[in-house]
């Protein structure tokens, strides 16, 4: 990896900056340490695809929040659909999910973040009642 990155700064100055190599090189060297962590991690994504397709259903929505009732009706909306684009992002059914949540946390004495942290869709527990 060390050596690719060497080959980009050795190479910067001899091919012209407009050409694609050469932006293909500047970009490369300009989010380095972003490269070296998506590379070291194998957790982590390259690309936002999915961050950017999550977000186009929200642009979507945008114009029908513009005949909500209130403000507070607006914002509700976000984190419903929130909730259900996170949802489907962890492969769960989102009808499920809400559903889970309505029967479950009613019932909650204490609604604190550790409370909560048990119902977040990547949990284990949620994964096996909601898909």
């Amino acid at each position: 990896m060390q050596e690719f990155f060497n080959w980009c700064e050795k190479n910067k100055t001899t091919v012209l900056p407009g050409s694609k190599l050469g932006k293909a090189i500047n970009y490369t060297l300009k989010h380095q340490e972003t490269f070296e962590h998506i590379l070291l991690d194998g957790n982590l994504e390259l690309s936002n695809n999915k961050a950017e397709r999550a977000v186009k259903s929200l642009i979507m929505g945008r114009k029908n929040w513009l005949f909500s009732q209130s403000f507070r009706g607006a914002t509700v909306s976000g984190f419903i659909l929130s909730l259900i684009e996170t949802a489907k992002r962890n492969g769960l059914d989102p009808e499920k999910y809400l559903n889970y949540l309505l029967q479950k946390l009613p019932n909650e004495e204490i609604l604190d973040s550790e409370t909560l942290e048990a119902y977040l869709p990547w949990q284990e527990k949620i994964q096996k009642n909601c898909k």
